[in-house]
């Protein structure tokens, strides 16, 4: 039996709920990188980076192809990084919403 959408929906939203995976694709909306530009953005080890870029291949997330001895990563579609965009735009405006609530609380104060 064919998985529902929802929880298809859900499983992704699993799969972007960790920092790292987060920042990789941020970084990778830049455009492909090799393991070591990834590392040398982000703070953490090399076995936990390639643990999190793991996760995001088996999710269709990110591809990776070879450069020689070398490993290049990008994003799987333009469509994540549109995802990557939409969130940005949604807590943009989460943050604005939450500023002025603060304003008019101290204003009230």
């Amino acid at each position: 039996m064919p998985v529902p959408l929802y929880q298809a929906k859900a499983e992704l939203f699993k799969t972007l709920g960790h920092p790292l995976r987060i920042r990789v694709l941020e970084l990778l909306c830049e455009g492909p990188k090799q393991v070591r530009d990834l590392l040398s953005a982000m703070e953490v080890e090399a076995p936990n980076l390639s643990q999190q870029l793991a996760v995001l291949r088996r999710a269709g997330l990110v591809t990776a192809r070879r450069d020689g001895a070398t490993v290049v990563y990008e994003l799987a579609g333009a469509d994540v990084s549109e995802l990557m965009r939409a969130a940005r735009a949604i807590l943009t405006d989460l943050l604005a919403d939450q500023r002025e609530l603060l304003e008019e609380l101290e204003q009230a104060g």
